[in-house]
């Protein structure tokens, strides 16, 4: 999770108090007394140290500037272990050649490549492993390895199910006798009436002219469908759903039925098998944690809706406290803090406008037109009812940040990371132009 780097203010030094004129020099002793309690105070606070070399015995100003020298490198190493500590990876690694900044600038570089090879998990390279940093890394690599399976299993697992539904029974030679005993829909079309002529269905009681179908307990809603099928195409395996959602493989082909030019259809329920492929699919591109859709889905989506150069509305979503509530009270607490903020952001859109989690903290919300303002006002509703479950829930502050980006089809240039990318930063600016505030706030109590 990206957090913003916070500058360290260290203090400016206050001018070491100025001895009378006519003050004496320390002697010996009392000048090396002076450089233990300045070194003291240097490993206790380096920015609140101060030495006066003017009082100093002249053989110990020279160890006097020795320190004086310590203590900027103890201050310069406070700033940096400081910032590093908060997140601050983009800082730029010490210029001084100090065997204090060893430990930190490895880890500082082990740091940024960690981070770079997060993002690429994330963009699904599984491909990535860290050494050298003991049981996170065997940690680390084992995510990625079984990530790599889990994926390449569900994509198998698609395949074999699509392959059952696109499985074509080719039938050359039909008897009268085994079109009768089926169990699919084995309707005979004459090509000049299109009505039809033989259905394994009907029972010897019914009309041989075609109006048991009317009546027919068995009755398929496509049947209009089957009789428009042009039956110039001389072998067609073709898929028809009705509008009770139900999916049917037809396998097409013209016939001689009693010396006149007719068509067979052979029609399979196959809506099972398709519910069966669909959940798979949903499973791909879908975030186990939260329900909702995945990077994976939004990629292609956002790939299909730049393409064709349509007019979308993009919501970028910072989820605030994550970490925070995951280390002090759980991993749990905090699924369940992700959870809470998912739900609501559902309740307040079309169940087919684009939700997705695309990082652990962020989202993006996707809706057809320039709806700006309609986003704006959803927002500060979706806030006020996302707050009123902070501390009495959560035991934290719940709050979120956003910012939207209007994509005009016609003239946008910009693909779905460079989008991501803006919307971030708009994002940090609106965090430091609060930081701004609370400090100014700060400042103005305290004067």
């Amino acid at each position: 999770m990206d957090q913003e780097i916070k500058e360290v203010n260290l203090p400016e030094q206050s001018p070491a108090p100025q001895p009378p004129e006519d003050a004496q020099p320390l002697s010996v002793e009392e000048s090396c007394l002076l450089l233990s309690k300045y070194l003291e105070d240097i490993l206790r606070d380096a920015s609140q140290a101060r030495l006066d070399m003017s009082r100093l015995s002249q053989p110990c100003r020279e160890l006097g500037e020795a320190l004086r020298s310590f203590q900027s490198l103890a201050e310069e190493l406070v700033s940096y272990s400081t910032q590093l500590s908060k997140g601050g990876l983009s800082q730029a690694f010490p210029e001084s050649g100090s065997c204090l900044y060893n430990g930190l600038k490895n880890l500082h570089a082990n740091l940024k490549h960690l981070t770079w090879q997060a993002k690429q998990v994330t963009k699904g390279d599984y491909s990535q492993h860290v050494s050298h940093l003991g049981e996170f890394s065997e940690a680390f690599n084992t995510m990625t390895q079984q990530l790599l399976e889990r994926e390449t299993q569900l994509k198998q697992e698609i395949q074999r199910a699509q392959r059952r539904a696109g499985i074509i029974e080719s039938y050359t030679e039909m008897l009268v006798d085994l079109l009768d005993q089926r169990d699919e829909w084995l309707l005979v079309v004459d090509q000049e009436t299109r009505e039809v002529v033989h259905c394994n269905k009907r029972t010897q009681s019914d009309h041989e002219d075609g109006s048991y179908c009317g009546s027919c307990q068995h009755r398929l809603s496509i049947r209009p469908k089957l009789l428009e099928w042009d039956s110039s195409e001389r072998y067609r395996v073709w898929e028809q759903e009705d509008e009770r959602g139900k999916c049917y493989r037809i396998i097409s082909f013209p016939i001689e039925w009693k010396d006149r030019p007719s068509c067979i259809h052979i029609v399979m329920d196959i809506t099972k098998e398709k519910m069966n492929a669909r959940h798979l699919s949903d499973r791909i591109y879908q975030d186990m944690d939260t329900g909702i859709h995945n990077r994976l889905f939004l990629e292609e989506f956002m790939g299909h809706v730049l393409q064709e150069r349509q007019d979308v509305t993009l919501c970028y979503l910072d989820l605030e406290g994550v970490a925070d509530i995951n280390t002090a009270y759980g991993r749990k607490v905090g699924d369940a803090y992700i959870q809470n903020f998912v739900e609501i952001v559902r309740k307040n859109f079309r169940s087919g406008d684009t939700f997705a989690r695309i990082q652990d903290d962020r989202f993006c919300l996707v809706l057809t037109g320039n709806v700006k303002h309609l986003i704006e006002r959803k927002m500060d509703e979706i806030l006020t009812t996302f707050q009123r479950n902070d501390d009495r829930v959560f035991c934290h502050e719940c709050n979120f940040k956003y910012s939207i980006i209007e994509v005009e089809g016609q003239t946008n240039m910009l693909n779905l990371d460079s989008l991501l990318k803006e919307a971030e930063t708009l994002i940090q600016q609106k965090k430091r132009k609060q930081q701004r505030k609370q400090r100014s706030a700060f400042e103005f109590e305290d004067w």
